[in-house]
């Protein structure tokens, strides 16, 4: 294969910033399509490209695509000040027409990359630029208060927020300090936190790192605004789908810390798209993965999907050149046959092609909670159970900001954080006093979960505002009870992101929990077990109970709640379950 490349060209801007840009162009003419990755992470970084999660940049060149990588405003080679999300709309739209204006580029873009790389290409796409014709965000988020920055129950992603803010403060600080500004002692304040999780997390306020938040102000921006306004909307090309015009193919993973937002666009962008091509052409696909770098071979401490479970077994570039070919270079034949959505189904541990997400055949379940009101640690007296309780009882635990429950596995970013993301057993916290366990009976038969997971809870709560959490988990035979889905719900926001409303002592209310999605089959001698406390920390912040700003509030001002969550017919509380009802293939 034979290819030219030229680094470092100045790409300009509207006023007046050239971006460092590198192009990889085929053997002879042109002109050629054009797909473009912008990256906060370094364009000359083999390791930006040679992530088993994103497509092979020299398979697209000798497909006959001309390549483009900048790094965006503020980062490695390109001037200004990387203030994250802020330019990368007109950035995107400035580089799009410098591309089609090049005389080896016949006029059609295509945008790929993950996680940043996914907000700059939905940025871009939001402002509908005809020379756009597809994008490709893995792992990714068109809604950055819904992921991977706060949540969709309102509470801060602590553990993204700090990690991945740390290590882009340290890029931006080295940058200051080669230019003879900054504070040295800066440095080792910052890589402290990533040494020792507990200096990065544990500090009381939230809001107190000052070497982050000098380093890098957006951090204090983000902490500053806790509910969804119009800092956040600004940024949400979700909000604005109809003005998106272009299909995407969302690559996701089921441990992955965007999924819920993945997914998200995917049926939101179904419905509203800008255009035919934005709805029809929507794709995704799904792996048991993470977001952490290491763990995209399908295997982890406690759990392994097999070979099959290996991101290298999905052929992502070819899924990539697929999409593109269709989309941006403008060839006939649909590469899909009809089925838009492919997924591994874990607990048969299989890739299964569907038509559509959610899957038409989904049938959501009520599952209740019951028992005498003893439900604290797995041993307990709680039950999960198609049936309605019979008997009115409440649960309840004291809930203490300073000894919260600790993230095992799930959808935390990374394994930087002290938390390693991804199907951890839950044994350890399902001993905890504060944590509540809804158990059914050992199944007979295989029963598949795939979609949507709501928890539907009734609860009351000592004080003016406070945190429920659930975790769905597949309890196996031997004991190990390995996480599926989470999620938590704020209580000030049960109503709205942007208006909080207090909770009166003692009053019941009913809270709906988006626990995420996921793909399972229970296997006969398993069993589905439902999680429920007020804490999952350092994946969340920790609720201080105050009814006050939570980021501001220190250990001082903590107050230990008294929760309850009330069970019976009066007090419906229930996890919502989509389940599939084919013959579904157990493994032997």
């Amino acid at each position: 294969m034979t290819f030219a490349v030229e680094v470092d060209v100045a790409v300009p801007m509207r006023d007046g910033i050239a971006l460092a840009t590198n192009v990889w162009r085929p053997a002879g003419p042109g002109p050629f399509p054009v797909l473009l990755i912008r990256t906060p992470y370094g364009k000359d970084d083999a390791g930006t490209f040679g992530n088993p999660k994103l497509p092979d940049v020299f398979a697209f060149v000798e497909a006959g695509y001309a390549v483009v990588a900048q790094d965006v405003r503020g980062t490695f080679r390109s001037p200004g000040t990387f203030v994250p999300n802020v330019h990368e709309g007109c950035d995107g739209v400035d580089t799009i027409t410098w591309l089609i204006e090049q005389p080896w580029c016949d006029g059609a873009v295509g945008m790929w990359g993950g996680s940043y790389m996914g907000f700059t290409q939905w940025l871009a796409a939001v402002r509908d630029v005809p020379a756009l014709r597809a994008i490709a965000p893995v792992m990714s988020s068109a809604d950055l208060y819904g992921a991977p920055w706060y949540s969709p129950g309102g509470a801060l992603s602590q553990d993204a927020v700090l990690t991945w803010g740390t290590l882009s403060a340290l890029r931006n600080l080295r940058r200051e300090l080669a230019d003879g500004r900054g504070d040295p002692a800066d440095v080792q304040a910052l890589l402290s936190g990533l040494d020792d999780p507990r200096l990065l997390h544990d500090p009381l306020p939230v809001a107190d790192r000052d070497a982050l938040t000098r380093c890098l102000p957006w951090v204090g921006e983000v902490l500053g605004h806790p509910e969804r306004d119009a800092f956040w909307q600004e940024v949400a090309a979700i909000d604005h789908s109809g003005s998106v015009a272009v299909p995407a193919l969302q690559v996701g993973g089921w441990y992955d810390v965007f999924i819920g937002e993945t997914v998200r666009s995917y049926t939101t962008m179904r419905r509203h798209g800008g255009s035919a091509a934005a709805r029809d052409g929507q794709r995704l696909l799904i792996g048991p993965w993470c977001h952490a770098d290491g763990t995209d071979l399908g295997t982890f401490p406690d759990r392994s999907f097999g070979l099959a479970g290996s991101i290298k077994t999905t052929d992502i570039t070819g899924a990539h050149l697929r999409f593109f070919d269709h989309w941006v270079r403008g060839r006939a034949e649909d590469p899909d046959d009809g089925h838009r959505v492919r997924i591994f189904v874990m607990g048969i541990d299989q890739w299964r092609d569907e038509v559509d997400w959610p899957l038409p055949d989904t049938r959501y379940t009520d599952f209740f909670l019951a028992g005498d009101g003893r439900a604290n640690t797995a041993t307990g007296d709680g039950i999960l159970t198609r049936d309605a309780a019979s008997a009115e009882a409440t649960d309840t635990f004291l809930y203490n900001p300073l000894r919260p429950v600790p993230s095992l596995g799930g959808t935390v970013l990374a394994a930087v954080s002290g938390a390693y993301p991804g199907p951890a057993d839950q044994a350890a916290v399902e001993t905890r006093e504060d944590v509540l366990c809804f158990t059914t009976a050992v199944l007979e038969r295989p029963v598949e979960v795939t979609g949507h997971v709501t928890l539907v809870l009734h609860v009351s709560s000592s004080a003016p505002d406070t945190d429920f959490t659930g975790k769905l988990v597949d309890v196996h035979p031997d004991g190990k009870a390995i996480l599926l889905c989470e999620g938590i719900q704020r209580a000030r926001y049960r109503e709205s992101l942007t208006d909080p409303a207090p909770l009166e002592q003692g009053t019941v209310y009913e809270l709906t929990i988006d626990l995420c999605v996921t793909s399972n089959v229970f296997l006969p001698g398993h069993r589905i077990r439902l999680e429920v406390s007020s804490s999952n920390f350092p994946r969340y912040d920790r609720n201080t109970n105050t009814g006050r700003t939570i980021a501001t509030d220190g250990e001082d001002d903590v107050v230990v709640a008294v929760n309850r969550v009330h069970h019976g017919p009066a007090h419906l509380s229930r996890l919502v379950l989509p389940l599939i009802e084919r013959e579904a293939e157990v493994p032997m």
